[in-house]
């Protein structure tokens, strides 16, 4: 409620700036914003995807994945157990802050697991990676 919603109102913030910057032909303040529209945008739809992954038993969450997607898990990394170690060392090589992510490549039809920096979402990494699960790699995920 005040994390999240910290992004949402600063996204929300530079996009009618931005619209205002738009309608002025204001190109160096169109540019100036890309920066905070991706940071709290991308904050925003990173943690929406985090909060799901946190889902309690209840609802769907902390049991190790099955059918399709457990099956590619095994095909794509050998095992669960293997998929965690690669997802543990590439966000413990991940230099500041950032994520670190299990996605679907839609191209190639694979799992992946990919880093991003600071808030940049999965999809800047590439169009065609979907985000399955996401680990937030902050300095205050460790408090």
């Amino acid at each position: 409620q005040k994390h999240h919603q910290t992004y949402v109102t600063n996204y929300n913030k530079a996009v009618e700036q931005l619209f205002q910057a738009l309608n002025k032909v204001d190109t160096s303040t169109v540019v100036q914003l890309q920066g905070a529209i991706k940071f709290n945008g991308g904050g925003h739809v990173n943690h929406s995807i985090f909060w799901k992954n946190l889902a309690p038993v209840h609802e769907g969450g902390g049991e190790p994945p099955h059918s399709s997607l457990g099956w590619a898990i095994d095909t794509h990394f050998g095992s669960l157990e293997a998929l965690i170690q690669k997802m543990n060392a590439e966000g413990a090589a991940l230099q500041g802050s950032g994520w670190v992510w299990l996605g679907l490549d839609t191209e190639f039809k694979r799992l992946v697991v990919e880093t991003t920096a600071n808030q940049d979402p999965l999809v800047t990494k590439a169009p065609t990676l979907v985000p399955l699960l996401g680990i937030d790699v902050w300095e205050h995920a460790y408090y």
